[in-house]
């Protein structure tokens, strides 16, 4: 970080950098949240691949393209007739939410470890969003590992114990067993506190560039 920028400055700039693109720019000025998309989902799976490559350098680069399509979204919502909102709404809804939940820090409420702030990250988060399920805000566009295990760990919280997954009569048996492995896998990898989805993700790494050392 340059000794020159205060805290803040370089982010101010590159809004500014934005909204003149946005001004400007006859590509960013036909983009849509739709359009951008893609954008978002490739430049998250890249930052997940620098953090796995534990390449410093090439994280702070991907974190960089992902704040920009942060930015990006924001600059658009900015422009709509009915309700606008922008960065500054963004990061203050943020900053709200992290106060609010954890109420150790901001509002003096004791807690016993990490564990138990996790548990009071879910409690806070269902009674702001009055769901009428455990299930309701798990993404249904994660992937399956990923979903998983956030479906797991949500039926963990709430004391569901699963000892028979439900059979599916519309898949094969081998589809069904196949089904019920991987997710007992996925049991595994969270009793022994590992990431089931970036667990893979990293074998498959190492299975790639097994294979191309030998091309």
């Amino acid at each position: 970080m340059s000794s020159s920028h205060r805290p803040g400055e370089a982010l101010l700039e590159l809004v500014a950098v934005m909204d003149r693109l946005r001004r400007e720019c006859p590509w960013d000025q036909e983009q849509t949240h739709d359009s951008l998309a893609p954008y978002l989902l490739e430049e998250a799976h890249e930052v997940l691949e620098a953090l796995d490559a534990r390449d410093r350098s090439g994280l702070r680069e991907e974190l960089g393209d992902l704040l920009l399509q942060v930015l990006f979204h924001a600059r658009i919502a900015a422009e709509h007739p009915e309700e606008p909102w922008d960065l500054d709404t963004v990061a203050g809804d943020a900053r709200d939410k992290m106060v609010r939940r954890h109420p150790h820090v901001f509002a003096g409420r004791s807690v016993d470890g990490a564990a138990e702030v996790a548990v009071n990250w879910e409690e806070i988060k269902a009674a702001e969003k009055s769901r009428a399920s455990v299930l309701d805000g798990v993404p249904p566009s994660l992937p399956a590992l990923a979903r998983a295990d956030k479906v797991l760990g949500r039926l963990e919280r709430a004391g569901y114990e699963l000892d028979v997954v439900p059979a599916g009569e519309d898949r094969s048996a081998a589809e069904r067993e196949i089904g019920a492995a991987l997710l007992a896998s996925v049991a595994a990898a969270r009793a022994a506190g590992v990431d089931p989805e970036g667990a893979l993700r990293r074998t498959l790494r190492d299975l790639e560039g097994a294979v191309r050392a030998t091309e």
